[in-house]
């Protein structure tokens, strides 16, 4: 349930559903994400005119149009959810400081647990996540309001836009599309430990995506999915780095663009094009790092084992800033949320509140070999090594090149040569972090 929505129900005779469409974020995303956005703005539409309601759509600057309408109807009171990211924070600040008038209300309906009520002893958000997940399970949680039966209305003609246009989702949007995906998962949550590393099958939720759009909310599937098994509190465990990155963001609203740890800012990082291209296309010559980045620029989604694959071998096999890669994910993924972005790219860089130590390097074949050992995932993603054994798919410059001229490969033609040597690479890196942080 939307906090936001049953507060105002049930507060106010009468209300105004309302989305405002910023024409310039909407053109700084990925075409998925857009669509997958607008999508659900449809979906909420269709879904209060079956409550005898209708959306009110508007399309330009929030920061005038939510003045605007408010002026125009007379409207006592905002209700919102807040935002973690610092867009969100400041656009969301520049409208109520033009309301001075008027009733706000908001809450943190995107998150489970409100910033600042999970801490350690000293009062302090945790650096660390386990420490973090610990008080955080045992967090009282808020009491969800019931929502009311206030009366739905709509903005007059005069005052509202057109939706934009838009093409299919890639996953079905709406609250019904969330609790579609919601019972498919709940038929192997249970088996979530086991499986939710292999990414030739469905062994993540993919509700990621929802999540992002408040299609469904955390607390809905907290309260749905439990903690009754090993899979079940895994999963949960996943909604508690969710909102313990939405916490740190707010603390450190420049972890978008900043190392936390700030010695890590002294990294030399390359400045490779070409090299950055390759990764972005899919065309590194490591088959598990290509068919993560092919599924991510085809679906707006990628597994997320491979994301950490493939973040890792941008950072510690081609030298490159995270930077370019959380700016990447953050424009293609569809499920792309600042504070996670961030905060899982510093994860992977070692530059964030993280326990591991910078040398902890992904080797990408041990990698692919460990969780798509047949090979699937890469076949799927990479058709030109479909004919691959797994023997060898994992490395193919390993193999003898008539093996792989008899399965259809030739490198450097029909599939690239790697862009760069695994062992080479992990002690470039090292050598480059040991110096910054002078330990030369």
């Amino acid at each position: 349930m939307n906090p936001a929505w049953s507060t105002a129900t049930a507060a106010a005779d009468t209300v105004i559903p309302v989305v405002c469409i910023d024409p310039a974020l909407l053109s700084s995303v990925g075409h998925f994400r857009r669509n997958l956005y607008l999508a659900n703005v449809a979906a909420l539409d269709t879904e209060l005119r079956s409550l005898g309601g209708e959306l009110s759509v508007l399309v330009g600057n929030p920061k005038e149009k939510i003045g605007e309408i408010i002026a125009l109807t007379g409207a006592e009171s905002l209700h919102f959810n807040r935002a973690a990211s610092q867009f969100g924070r400041s656009r969301d600040n520049a409208i109520t400081r033009q309301l001075p008038s008027t009733e706000l209300v908001t809450h943190w309906g995107t998150l489970l647990t409100e910033p600042g009520t999970v801490l350690t002893g000293k009062g302090t958000l945790s650096k660390v996540f386990t420490p973090f997940w610990k008080q955080w399970i045992k967090a009282a949680l808020p009491e969800l309001p019931t929502g009311g039966s206030a009366d739905l209305t709509v903005a007059p003609s005069t005052i509202r836009d057109e939706l934009p246009k838009f093409d299919d989702p890639v996953i079905q949007p709406g609250t019904a599309g969330a609790h579609n995906a919601l019972d498919r998962w709940l038929s192997s949550v249970d088996d979530y430990l086991e499986t939710r590393d292999i990414p030739s099958v469905e062994g993540t939720s993919q509700l990621s995506g929802h999540l992002r759009f408040g299609t469904i909310a955390p607390r809905t599937l907290l309260d749905i999915v439990g903690t009754s098994t090993p899979g079940r509190e895994g999963f949960v465990r996943q909604l508690a780095w969710r909102d313990w990155y939405a916490h740190m963001l707010l603390q450190a609203p420049d972890m978008i663009d900043r190392a936390v740890k700030e010695q890590y800012e002294a990294v030399k990082w390359l400045d490779d094009p070409e090299g950055l291209a390759a990764w972005q296309h899919g065309r590194t010559g490591y088959p598990i790092v290509d068919a993560g980045m092919r599924q991510l620029a085809a679906t707006g989604w990628m597994h997320n084992r491979v994301r950490m694959i493939a973040g890792s071998f941008l950072v510690k096999h081609l030298l490159i800033d995270w930077r370019e890669g959380e700016r990447w994910f953050r424009h293609l993924l569809i499920d792309a949320e600042p504070s996670q972005n961030a905060g899982n790219w510093q994860w992977v860089a070692g530059t964030g509140t993280d326990a591991a130590p910078y040398f902890r390097v992904f080797n990408p074949i041990a990698q692919s070999e460990k969780f798509d050992s047949s090979g699937a995932y890469i076949k799927h993603w990479v058709p030109e090594l479909s004919d691959v054994p797994s023997a060898i798919i994992h490395a193919p410059w390993q193999a003898a090149p008539l093996d792989l001229a008899a399965n259809g490969v030739v490198l450097g033609d029909t599939y690239p040569h790697p862009i760069v040597e695994h062992r080479f690479a992990r002690e470039r890196v090292l050598n480059a972090y040991k110096t910054a942080l002078g330990k030369d």
